[in-house]
Order: structure tokens, then C-alpha cells, then sequence
């Protein structure tokens, strides 16, 4: 059974305890884990994952292809990265939020998973998309 809980702590520790939170509840729901068991069990539609990811990071990297992001290896994943180094000097977090809100591109900043001051100018981006939506996405990425 699961339970609702709270915490009261000074803001320094909350911070902390909100980047915990985070994982531990993107991770194990209950429910979801048994009908993962099933699903895996049965053997069917996951087998063809592997290709069906790798098609979409070929064309997500196809189409940015000839532009100022570097992509840089990342494997397993539905997540690639995109060095922006060639592009501007903004922080991640500033770079992100502006290709969000100007660009219409959501990207994640790797700052968000590291402990150093300085992140590198990387940024994360799902591939896990409909192809007009790769194909839109990597339009407005090539336009910098």
C-alpha cells in the first residue's frame, strides 16, 4: 500500500529532498511495475523497440545534420545530446528556457543532473516523437 507523505525542513534541504523525490516517484508506481512484469513476460512489441528508437534517432540526427549542434554519443536512451557550443555561450538553463519559450523546442538542461556549478554547454532532447514532430523540431534547431 502506498501512502501520501510530507516533510517540513529549512529551504537548503528541501531543495535536496525534492531532487530525490523526483526519481523515486518517476520510478515506483506499483501498479505500474506488475503490468511491466506482464508486459515483458508476454514477450510481444518490445523486441522491436531497439529498432523502432534507433530509426528515430537516424532521422532526428539526419535532420539536424550541416547545423551548429554537435551531437555527441548517447546510447540506450531515447534522449540525445546536442553540444550548443557553436551557438551562444548561455548557460543551459538560459539557453533551454529561451529555445522553449522563443523556438517552440523543448530541451532539457544537463545541469539538472550534475553537481557542478558549470555545466557543459549540452542540452538533452526526446527523440521519442512523431516524425512531424522531429521534422518541425529539428527545423527550428537548424535555423540557429
Amino acid at each position: 500500500m502506498r501512502y501520501v507523505k510530507y516533510a517540513v525542513a529549512p529551504a537548503d534541504l528541501t531543495v535536496e529532498f525534492r531532487k530525490v523525490h523526483q526519481f523515486v516517484t518517476f520510478s515506483t508506481n506499483t501498479p505500474t511495475q506488475h503490468a511491466l512484469a506482464e508486459f515483458i513476460a508476454a514477450k510481444r512489441g518490445y523486441p522491436e523497440l531497439s529498432a523502432f528508437y534507433q530509426r528515430k534517432r537516424d532521422l532526428f540526427l539526419e535532420l539536424i545534420a550541416g547545423s551548429r549542434w554537435r551531437p555527441l554519443p548517447s546510447r540506450g536512451t531515447y534522449f540525445q545530446l546536442l553540444d550548443y557550443s557553436a551557438i551562444t555561450s548561455e548557460a543551459d538553463m538560459d539557453f533551454a528556457l529561451r529555445l522553449t519559450k522563443d523556438h517552440g523546442v523543448a530541451s532539457i538542461p544537463t545541469s539538472a543532473f550534475l553537481y557542478k556549478q558549470q555545466a557543459p554547454p549540452v542540452l538533452r532532447f526526446c527523440f521519442a516523437k512523431k516524425d512531424g514532430t522531429l521534422e518541425a523540431a529539428a527545423e527550428r534547431l537548424r535555423a540557429f
